[in-house]
């Protein structure tokens, strides 16, 4: 891994100024969510203001990634073309055969159990290996009953550190803030991170939040690569 390598998604973006500071501050990935009830939610016609509004502001603009879970391949499709995203990321219980009809690269959410460990992972790997394994990128996330990520709880990342040794690509998400981000790609080295809640105050994005956590993740990238 070197410092450009490892790859950075911020998520959870509502509005163009916090897209444009994590654009700014080299985000390899920007998310927005379109998951029902879920309280970061926006519109596909917001997303798409969005969309644009990164876009024009000047290369290199982020990849851009709309969050779904458990919603049809109707919608999830038809809202990747409305916006023209880059990426869906499907946080449900979404097959291999449902990531392969949305037209678009896609992150399928692998759930972590709260017992899992390195020595048992409860069936982690083979779900990572399931989508990875037909080109498929995949994020680590805590599982929390009722809730579809963006939990912001952690998992044991002995867990993660073992499927990286393994040689398996993932995005690493869950309770990561700017304070511990280095430790968890030190200890884990991830293809990349993800975070949604720990770059807030008050459930809004917080620049300085953004710009410190991009800052310490790439130092520990550039680190690594020493």
């Amino acid at each position: 891994m070197d410092s450009q390598g490892l790859k950075v998604k911020i998520c959870g973006i509502r509005a163009l100024d916090d897209a444009l500071v994590a654009a700014e501050a080299g985000a390899d990935l920007i998310g927005m969510v379109f998951v029902p009830e879920r309280h970061r939610r926006i519109t596909p016609k917001e997303a798409k203001a969005i969309v644009d509004g990164v876009r024009n502001s000047g290369p290199p603009a982020p990849r851009i990634v709309g969050l779904f879970a458990d919603q049809s391949i109707e919608e999830v499709a038809g809202v990747v073309e409305f916006c023209g995203l880059d990426l869906a990321q499907l946080c449900g219980q979404e097959s291999v055969e449902f990531a392969g009809q949305v037209g678009c690269d896609v992150i399928k959410v692998v759930h972590v159990a709260e017992s899992a460990t390195a020595s048992d992972d409860a069936g982690t790997g083979d779900r990572v290996k399931e989508f990875s394994g037909v080109g498929h990128l995949v994020t680590l996330d805590r599982y929390v009953e009722g809730i579809q990520g963006g939990t912001g709880k952690g998992f044991d990342w002995d867990v993660a550190a073992s499927l990286s040794q393994a040689g398996h690509p993932f995005l690493l998400a869950g309770g990561l803030t700017a304070e511990n981000v280095s430790d968890a790609i030190t200890m884990v080295k991830p293809w990349g991170v993800d975070v949604s809640s720990g770059v807030e105050t008050d459930s809004k994005k917080d620049h300085a939040k953004i710009r410190d956590f991009m800052h310490n993740a790439r130092a520990a990238a550039k680190s690594i690569n020493g």
